[in-house]
């Protein structure tokens, strides 16, 4: 027989179940047979063949796992690969539909090796945990690798730690790596010790021996001041500065003996001072010289030194004077000079140091501890820890497979078919949570990964979006989501108002809309959008009428005083200066002709309207009365008309896929949001069920009765009067 054939009869075998959802005939995942061949499954009929790994309401530890080559993306192959190891190592994969959040140890298939050993894992941790007797495991416990390896001297991860040694001297030494080196943590959660450390720790030893041992082979030019030559040094540098300052002075002093009283200004230091607590004022006093000019030019450590410098200076005296010079009480240039010239070698010795990180230890331990065989035994309880490192793996595998059972249905389920984003009872895994506004509530919320992405294919999804800013109540966590509108209208929803989006964890965040796309919500809305239009465009223009009419007349007004005010200052000075004035002379007369042409002009404008207005209440009201509501809605489809058909053939498009697109998935399907789905994605407010109203608003406008009772008569009489006119009472046989 061909292979081939066997292979297409092997893989055609399996009778799948579709369905149609969302415009898309989608798989449905009844049995764990469809598990079992969901390898064989065209990829033409995958709804998704990619999703990113982080930002998804999903375990993300799952996730990782099933992401084998780290790329961030959970790939078609990876899926299967996921789904093939799996079942195989359950006996009944009809379990798996069934999403246990507890893996029975009875359900491990054992009848193959690593079933068998994946089954002792598990039976080992349980152990480890103390439950020897249970036969479940779940994914909080598997997890907890601290507690399960908790008692363990070794796990297999290569590291030790210090109830690993039984001898005392070698836990003192782990201690002792920890304290030079730092740590590494073991699975136990303590601190522990790699085979890198332990060789880093025996280099750093050896250096620091062999470094030392420079020093002792020329112990007297390189440690002149013998075992004590570190601390000298360090009294030097304490003083050094001070030292030379003040002999700088001296120089200068000589140079200009009259610059004397500049070089040595302690009257105005201690007026600076002599106020406060002296004893809190070393620190200041510290900051003067360190003795005064001597014309000797030599520094007496007997007396006139600063207070504030007398311990180190003592100290100075007693390590690095006196050694060179005995009983010497004064010190010049020259001899400083000398003193400095003498830790030549030892600075260049220091400069060269190897090893530094294990000198706290002292010298005469790290030679022991290299004497010894300390470093061979550390090395055999690294053996020991990786002896144990295939069973320890075995132990992570359970965790492995503990997640799975979980969580690879719930995956497919929104990966292979998009069920639960077309279940009204279930929330997809890239639905982030709710958000609240306008008296509506979105449940089609997404999270934002890359902004860039969204500005490209947003507005092909055809869906009405508000781009929100969230906030966390409690801390200042923020991230971006985007709430699709799929019911209702969008008269309040306007960049800057605020909202609140409940993610999946039931956490509360402050949304601010910082972004909106403009498409339709629903046909109710395409409706009245003409109206609006209009309404606004109107309230637009007398708007901008009335601002222009406010500014010319504030300009009209502030001109006109200005000018009434220079006239009556002009007629006062004119007044004064000259004779009684002439009598005025009278007003030019009304030209009435001016006006003939304006007048006449708005007479034929108003009689066009009129013209209008009577050709279309004649052609109305010569309609049978039947038709008139008829003719009245025909009116109203010819203007709304229109705008609801656009907005029927655009609601019936809108499509999910581009936004996931933005996401990171690679979406293979449409994710058709049609009306009668979108009104289950977005709740409008609406009152309980059995609930009572009170319709008086204490708050309501109060209103004259007489005035609408007076304009339904008027509109009754215009009626009657438009009917005589016409004749059609007459004609209906009324009159």
């Amino acid at each position: 027989m061909n292979p081939k054939i066997l292979m297409n009869s092997n893989k055609d075998s399996h009778v799948w179940s579709f369905s149609r959802v969302g415009g898309v005939n989608r798989v449905n995942f009844e049995t764990g047979q469809d598990l079992v061949n969901l390898e064989h499954l065209d990829q033409k009929l995958w709804t998704a063949l990619s999703c990113p790994v982080h930002g998804l309401e999903i375990d993300n530890k799952t996730l990782e796992l099933i992401d084998t080559d780290n790329d961030d993306r959970i790939r078609v192959p990876e899926v299967i690969a996921a789904v093939k190891w799996l079942t195989s190592l359950v006996k009944d994969p009809d379990e798996l539909v069934k999403e246990h959040q507890h893996l029975e140890l009875r359900s491990i298939n054992d009848s193959s090796e690593e079933g068998r050993t994946l089954l002792e894992s598990a039976r080992q941790i349980l152990k480890n945990l103390g439950r020897p007797d249970a036969e479940s495991l779940s994914v909080e416990e598997t997890t907890d690798t601290v507690k399960i390896f908790a008692d363990t001297k070794f796990n297999g991860d290569g590291i030790i730690t210090e109830n690993s040694a039984d001898d005392e001297s070698l836990k003192k030494l782990i201690a002792d790596i920890i304290s030079c080196l730092g740590s590494e943590t073991d699975r136990s959660g303590k601190e522990g010790i790699s085979l890198n450390l332990i060789n880093d720790f025996y280099k750093d030893c050896e250096e620091y021996s062999n470094w030392y041992t420079r020093a002792e082979a020329d112990k007297k030019k390189i440690l002149p001041f013998g075992d004590d030559t570190s601390k000298a040094y360090s009294a030097l540098l304490a003083v050094k500065g001070k030292i030379e300052d003040y002999f700088l002075r001296c120089r200068l002093s000589e140079y200009d003996p009259g610059s004397t009283e500049v070089l040595n200004p302690l009257k105005s230091w201690y007026e600076s001072i002599t106020a406060k607590d002296l004893s809190s004022c070393i620190g200041e006093i510290a900051s003067f010289p360190l003795s005064a000019i001597d014309q000797d030019k030599t520094l007496a450590f007997s007396k006139g030194i600063n207070p504030a410098w007398e311990k180190q200076m003592e100290a100075f005296k007693t390590l690095v004077v006196h050694p060179l010079f005995p009983g010497k009480e004064s010190l010049t240039k020259e001899e400083l000079d000398q003193i400095c010239s003498r830790f030549d070698d030892y600075i260049a010795w220091q400069s060269e140091k190897k090893g530094a990180s294990v000198e706290k230890m002292g010298l005469p331990v790290i030679r022991e501890i290299l004497a010894g065989n300390s470093k061979e035994k550390l090395y055999s309880l690294i053996d020991q820890d990786k002896a144990l490192e295939s069973n320890t793996n075995n132990i992570i595998l359970v965790d492995k497979l503990v997640r799975y059972y979980r969580d690879l249905f719930k995956l497919l389920r929104n990966y292979v078919t998009f069920y639960d984003f077309y279940s009204p009872e279930e929330e997809s895994i890239f639905q982030a949570g709710k958000l609240y506004f306008d008296q509506r509530c979105c449940e089609l919320c997404m999270l934002v990964r890359d902004m860039g992405k969204h500005n490209a294919l947003a507005r092909t999804s055809g869906l009405f979006l508000a781009y929100c800013e969230c906030t966390l109540k409690k801390g200042n966590e923020k991230k971006m989501i985007v709430a699709a509108f799929t019911d209702g209208d969008f008269d309040n929803i306007d960049v800057g108002r605020n909202g609140i989006f409940y993610d999946r964890q039931g956490r509360d965040w402050d949304a601010t809309i910082i972004k909106i796309v403009d498409n339709p919500i629903s046909i109710r809305q395409a409706f009245w959008s003409p109206y609006r239009k209009v309404s606004k465009f109107i309230n637009n223009q007398v708007e901008k009428f009335a601002s222009a009419k406010e500014k010319e007349v504030d300009t009209v007004a502030q001109t006109g005083v200005e000018k009434t005010a220079s006239k009556v200052d002009t007629g006062l000075k004119a007044f004064v200066q000259a004779a009684p004035a002439a009598a005025a002379a009278p007003p030019a007369p009304f030209d009435i002709g001016k006006f003939v042409g304006i007048f006449a002009a708005i007479s034929l404008a108003l009689g066009a309207i009129g013209s209008v207005l009577m050709s279309i209440f004649t052609g109305f009201f010569s309609l049978t009365w039947w038709k008139m509501p008829l003719a009245v809605i025909g009116i109203m489809l010819a203007i709304s008309g229109p705008s609801m058909l656009i907005a029927w053939l655009k609601l019936r498009k809108r499509n999910l896929a581009p936004l996931l697109d933005a996401n990171g998935w690679a979406v293979n399907a449409r994710a058709t949001i049609n009306i009668a789905f979108g009104a289950t994605l977005t709740h409008i407010a609406s009152l309980p069920l059995n609930s009572k109203l009170n319709l008086v608003d204490p708050f309501a406008k109060k209103r004259n009765p007489w005035i609408p009772l007076i304009i339904i008569v008027i509109i009754l009489a215009a009626a009657a009067y438009l009917l005589w006119h016409f004749g059609f009472l007459s004609k209906w046989g009324i009159l």
